[in-house]
């Protein structure tokens, strides 16, 4: 998934869109809302692109679980971020067997989810590979567009 711009602020609800940096301050817009507030220099903000989830061999990025959920649900929500501990434990060990269960809390696992299901609501859980290909699509037929106005320039200065 690609999460770059996305943030989480400690002791804010819900997911932010970073839009510009100020002199002491980040101005971000909530996801859900589209109000746009400021996160101070004392306030804890986490990119989503830096969080990783702790296994017993090292750690896998959130990109990766949320790809992981999405194929698992087939493209669809996940289970809601509010069902019991154990339904949620029981969830995670199906999405991330290895995941390590002394570090990785049923508030992390809450949160992970909650985030999933509201990029899910708004669309944005895209796939990194489908944006590469999309790129790779773009360039190629840039490059055709390039040679083709070549190819006219080189007809008219031999007309």
């Amino acid at each position: 998934m690609i999460l770059k711009d996305l943030l989480a602020i400690a002791g804010s609800p819900g997911l932010y869109k970073f839009i510009a940096q100020g002199k002491n301050a980040v101005i971000v817009e909530h996801l859900e809302t589209g109000k746009r507030t400021s996160a101070h220099a004392a306030a804890k903000v986490s990119s989503l692109e830096d969080i990783a989830i702790f296994t017993e061999t090292g750690e896998v990025a959130l990109s990766d679980v949320f790809d992981i959920i999405f194929e698992k649900e087939e493209g669809e929500k996940s289970i809601d971020h509010k069902s019991s501990p154990g339904e949620l434990k029981e969830y995670f060990e199906e999405i991330l067997p290895e995941y390590d269960r002394d570090r990785v809390y049923v508030s992390d696992m809450k949160k992970m989810i909650q985030w999933y299901n509201i990029l899910h609501s708004l669309d944005l859980l895209e796939k990194e590979e489908k944006k590469d290909e999309d790129e790779a699509e773009a360039k190629a037929k840039a490059k055709a567009k390039d040679e083709a106005e070549d190819k006219d320039e080189r007809q008219k200065t031999k007309d």
